[in-house]
């Protein structure tokens, strides 16, 4: 049976644009069905001033469709070496919207990231004066540390103890995976929030690894027990307004995907929408897709929520796995959650 769910348009508060041919091959599939994203930094060298994120929004922007209204919002990677006065400079000039923490090697290309962050205090007291949002990569890099529990060994060690140091400074703890992290997010404070990925909503780790690994699914913070999918799902179904989308489209060639050391990242921006109306229909609560999905972030933010409209529509047959996005680095495989999808935004007939 068809049916059809209008929303505000969405946002994507945590987003990889890549750069170069890369950025090209993947923007559109971004710019078409969302209306701002808080762009990662984590490019080789990384976006580190102000004079960095500047030059990377004007690429952005040149690289977009004709016609796209997408208004990319930049961050700077935190590094020991940032300079609190370039920061407050970016932001009263209107150039980034927050400030990205990688603790050193813990996702892709984050060897700059922080490993003292006592070196980091200074910035992170400028950002609470002045109200910038901190957006945290929230994993323990200590290798005698299990993957699967780093996530809520940092909040223990480092994350509350950051923000007890620091009082008033707005953290966004990105892409969480764990109850540890939902419950912690829901107790925290106004000062306190959380993006949830599309495919921490549908994957376990059964998913990546049982019956054979699947490389398309590997990502960081790697997919937990299903104890912490369903976790996820009640925060972002629920009333809280903490919770909102961040996607985390990673988008790598296949190459460096299928390799004896491949890269974490699923590429889900084409199919983000269609997987968050199935989860959300499976959990009936259809009417809290808007709130995650285009109301709470904005309102963390301090931005107003888009003022245009987008139309999801049901479609009684499975929709087509999109084709893989092809750049002159590769082929770029697109996310395929494992079940039909049915739901898809409407389209203009010129595809608008």
């Amino acid at each position: 049976m068809e049916q059809t769910l209008t929303l505000r348009r969405p946002d994507d508060w945590h987003l990889h644009l890549r750069d170069g041919a890369m950025l090209g091959a993947v923007l559109p599939d971004s710019a078409c069905d969302f209306g701002r994203a808080i762009i990662m930094p984590n490019l080789v060298p990384p976006v580190v001033t102000m004079e960095d994120a500047t030059r990377y929004r004007d690429r952005i922007r040149a690289a977009l469709p004709e016609g796209s209204d997408f208004t990319p919002l930049m961050t700077l990677y935190l590094t020991e070496q940032t300079d609190p006065r370039d920061v407050r400079a970016a932001a009263a000039a209107g150039v980034i919207s927050a400030v990205k923490l990688y603790p050193a090697g813990a996702t892709t290309n984050s060897a700059s990231g922080v490993r003292d962050f006592v070196k980091v205090r200074g910035v992170l007291e400028t950002m609470a004066e002045i109200g910038l949002p901190l957006c945290v990569h929230g994993e323990v890099t200590d290798p005698q540390i299990d993957i699967f529990d780093r996530e809520a060994v940092f909040i223990d060690t480092v994350l509350d103890p950051l923000r007890r140091a620091v009082p008033g400074l707005r953290v966004v703890m990105e892409h969480i995976t764990t109850r540890q992290g939902a419950d912690y997010a829901a107790s925290g404070g106004e000062d306190l929030a959380a993006t949830i990925t599309v495919h921490h909503l549908v994957l376990n780790r059964n998913d990546l690894l049982a019956g054979g690994i699947r490389p398309h699914y590997y990502c960081l913070p790697v997919v937990k027990r299903e104890e912490h999918r369903l976790a996820l799902r009640a925060a972002a179904t629920g009333a809280s307004g903490r919770f909102f989308l961040g996607t985390d489209s990673a988008p790598h060639s296949d190459p460096a995907k299928l390799s004896p050391c491949g890269c974490a990242g699923c590429y889900t921006a084409p199919v983000a929408l269609s997987v968050l109306a199935h989860v959300f229909e499976q959990e009936d609560a259809l009417d809290a897709l808007e709130p995650f999905a285009s109301l709470n972030g904005p309102a963390f933010y301090g931005l107003p929520p888009a003022g245009e409209q987008i139309t999801l529509r049901r479609h009684s047959a499975p929709l087509p796995q999109p084709a893989p996005r092809r750049s002159a680095d590769g082929e770029v495989t697109v996310f395929d959650p494992g079940f039909a999808l049915h739901w898809a935004v409407e389209r203009s007939p010129e595809g608008a």
